[in-house]
């Protein structure tokens, strides 16, 4: 992630802080996640799409006020399959933020049957899609559109940095927990002090650097050659230390002041 800055990341905090309450249940976050990634990255329509990849039929939430027509939902859904990015991810086993123009090239994408039908029509002309839950069904992203200009390496590496806690949210949120946690959130603009960061043990930086990549108590047990239960009791030093009460918490906490390995 080359082209980020410490700005990036703290409005990549203010984000997730301002999205973490939303994550009670799934519509209030995906009304809420539509309307902040706009306001992170430009873009003319933003989307919470869920699609069956057996079916190909989608749930799609939107900006409020802002619908396709029928006619237009109807010419998106008979190209399905031939979709770039849901064959990226729903089928190529792609997991990282991606745009069409990294699949295709303009002028391939311009001979193609769903531009012709679909794209040109509503007068847009360039998609990237973030990944939040990817399984031998389902595919569900939040995918932003644009006309004019592509969305940029820098637009990517900003909406990579937020895929794996977007993902997380998404994830508490499909649970329909009635009670988040909105205190683990810090305040928009709160950076932690040096010394928490310097309080962890070294084995307690390597747990925080995988957790900051999106990793299960599993894996990072897997990674690292411990149980998930030790992972477990690193975790609850780290929330102490950081003054957090959640994962997410956690390493947002760090955002600000840590660049990525």
């Amino acid at each position: 992630m080359k082209h980020l800055t410490r700005n990036d990341y703290a409005a990549a905090l203010a984000l997730v802080a301002r999205l973490e309450p939303a994550a009670g249940d799934a519509r209030t976050f995906a009304n809420e996640a539509v309307l902040t990634l706009t306001e992170f990255v430009a873009s003319e329509l933003t989307t919470l799409s869920d699609c069956d990849l057996v079916t190909g039929q989608r749930h799609v939430v939107g900006l409020p006020g802002v619908r396709l027509g029928e006619r237009d939902i109807e010419s998106f859904d008979r190209h399905f399959f031939e979709h770039p990015l849901v064959r990226y991810h729903g089928f190529e086993g792609g997991r990282v933020t991606r745009r069409i123009s990294d699949s295709l090239s303009r002028s391939e994408f311009r001979r193609s049957a769903i531009y012709a039908d679909y794209y040109q029509r509503v007068g847009l002309e360039h998609t990237v899609a973030v990944p939040l839950l990817i399984d031998a069904r389902r595919l569900v992203s939040l995918v932003l559109n644009r006309r004019g200009l592509d969305f940029s390496e820098r637009d990517c590496e900003r909406l990579e940095l937020l895929r794996p806690h977007l993902a997380f949210l998404y994830r508490q949120s499909r649970q329909h927990d009635a009670n988040p946690c909105v205190g683990d959130a810090p305040p928009a603009g709160s950076v932690p002090a040096p010394a928490e960061l310097e309080s962890l043990t070294p084995r307690e930086n390597e747990v925080l650097h995988w957790l900051a990549r999106g990793k299960t108590d599993a894996d990072i047990a897997a990674l690292l050659g411990l149980s998930p239960r030790t992972v477990q009791k690193h975790l609850e030093h780290i929330y102490i230390k950081l003054g957090v009460e959640t994962r997410t918490a956690a390493v947002m906490r760090t955002l600000a002041t840590r660049l990525p390995h």
